[in-house]
């Protein structure tokens, strides 16, 4: 008999023990609401967990960019800071403006945490380790993950506060655009695999080697809308604190505030491994187990994006919306069209990936020489204006 109880196989091994024992005394329905419901649990408890070492590990990252030592205090080298946090907020008092919509107020940080925590169920941990393996995950993705836009506006609009409000405009504004160029993207990626399933997707490039290497400008577009979406830096106009004071969430206190600190890391850390889905093979990789090759490449790409927070400066809302619509749009377009003509008329999936990376190529230094152009002519005419 072949040994489940192998590293790569633990936890597919303690559910399948699990199933087993709850079936010698319970009926088949109520054995499967049991596992349904443990799934649900898990997910939560993987989303608590990353919270407590995202947020532990975002502190460090931004320390060390500045010079500093970062959370040193509560425990050894600050371990315990993400724990005096949580009981921090969930002693604070929870403040209601009595000019605010209380059911609208009250159910925003709901709906923007369970929309987070639900993109989980089609993330692939690793082999044969997803909780709900559809055939249209990366749509049920996609769909769930954009249920914070509504969390947002009812938040900024349930306050009853201008900077909230403004924050809300602000955030329909932006995800709504940088919706459209993540979608192009992820059906270049789909096109290529041949499937929606996550699974299928990480099988797929077992096949023809990561997709961030056939399409690298697709890569990079996928990356900074990604950016956007997930309101990291410089794409942090929702809550710039400069300048609207934390927006949406501006009069949350307590739990409430606690819930949209959560949905924040819980969000980076899906989108994230979802990155690392489509663009890195998920969790292939030799000799480590496959659940740890994903939490690797996901804790790099999330360290990434803490990198770039710590090193760029905020961009203003306007030139946000127009890169977006007058630059990652057609971009996308672009790249979705020749992914399309490549994967269709050329047969050899080998020569098919090389004129896919030769188009990339092409795509970017194209989309570079269109900005720079465009802003040369835009300083010349601010020059000419000057002189005249």
């Amino acid at each position: 008999m072949e040994n489940i109880w192998t590293i790569e196989n633990l936890w597919n091994a303690i559910g399948t023990v699990l199933r087993n024992w709850l079936a010698g005394f319970l009926p088949a329905w109520l054995v499967t609401l049991i596992m349904d419901l443990l799934v649900i649990v898990v997910l939560l408890a993987i989303g608590i967990v990353a919270v407590l070492v995202l947020s532990f590990m975002e502190r460090k990252v931004a320390a060390r960019a500045g010079d500093r030592y970062g959370p040193n205090r509560w425990g050894p080298y600050g371990l315990l800071q993400p724990f005096a946090d949580a009981i921090k907020m969930l002693i604070k008092e929870d403040i209601i403006p009595h000019v605010a919509d209380r059911f609208s107020f009250n159910l925003a940080p709901v709906i923007v945490t369970v929309g987070a925590v639900m993109t989980y169920a089609v993330l692939p941990f690793g082999r044969d380790m997803v909780a709900a393996n559809l055939n249209i995950g990366i749509l049920y993705f996609a769909a769930v993950g954009s249920l914070s836009i509504i969390g947002l506006l009812t938040a900024g609009w349930g306050s009853r506060n201008k900077y909230a409000l403004i924050s809300a405009f602000r955030a329909v504004a932006q995800l709504i655009t940088y919706e459209v160029p993540v979608g192009l993207c992820i059906i270049c990626v789909v096109m290529l695999a041949g499937s929606l399933s996550t699974q299928d997707i990480v099988l797929a490039q077992q096949e023809r080697g990561w997709f961030f290497l056939l399409m690298p400008g697709i890569f990079i577009l996928y990356f900074l809308a990604a950016s956007a979406e997930m309101i990291r830096c410089p794409f942090d106009l929702l809550e710039a604190d400069s300048e609207i004071i934390a927006g949406h969430f501006i009069e949350y206190s307590g739990m409430k505030f606690a819930l949209f600190f959560l949905a924040e890391y819980i969000h980076l850390f899906a989108g994230s491994a979802m990155m690392v889905t489509l663009f890195f093979g998920g969790w292939l990789g030799p000799w480590l187990p496959s659940w740890l090759w994903f939490l690797i490449k996901t804790f790099v790409v999330i360290f990434v994006f803490m990198w770039i927070r710590n090193t760029f400066p905020r961009i203003r809302i306007d030139q946000v919306l127009k890169i977006g619509w007058k630059v990652m749009v057609p971009a996308g377009l672009v790249g979705l069209a020749i992914t399309g003509f490549v994967d269709k008329l050329i047969a050899d999936k080998l020569i098919a990936g090389v004129v896919l990376f030769i188009c990339n190529i092409g795509l970017i230094i194209g989309v570079s020489y269109l900005m720079g152009r465009a802003q040369r002519r835009k300083e010349m005419a601010a020059e000419g204006a000057a002189l005249r």
